[in-house]
């Protein structure tokens, strides 16, 4: 192999590097239009909706969580964080960082009452 094959070759890559299962990293799929849309109409759907923003991290970009008055909550990959803001102050829903506030303990719960569902379901 030359000295550039190797970053000719990732540059092809589609998928996953070669080596993602060795050392755990990742291609992170970034946001579209389609997790906009599914913003807007889980938003449109509830009440008492709450923002969460989250940051990148090495797994994932920039996220939105949003989190409504019972604890049911969807997140999706947005653009970046003032776009974050700005979609939430769009649509009249308050906004947070979620790595200062963290998430809400109705979410918390939300997830609590769902496993305990399932679990009594026999799923």
């Amino acid at each position: 192999m030359g000295l550039f094959d190797r970053f000719r070759r990732g540059s092809r890559m589609s998928g996953p590097a070669k080596d993602a299962a060795r050392t755990g990293s990742t291609r992170v799929r970034a946001a579209d239009r389609t997790d906009e849309q599914h913003l807007r109409e889980w938003l449109g759907a509830r009440r008492g909706v709450e923002g969460f923003v989250e940051p990148r991290t090495a797994v994932s970009e920039v996220t939105l969580l949003l989190v409504a008055h019972d604890g049911e909550w969807t997140r999706r990959r947005v653009p970046g964080v003032q776009w974050a803001h700005d979609f939430c102050n769009r649509n009249q829903v308050p906004s947070y960082d979620a790595a200062v506030v963290g998430v809400p303990q109705r979410m918390r719960d939300y997830n609590s009452r769902q496993r305990a569902l399932r679990k009594q379901q026999g799923l």
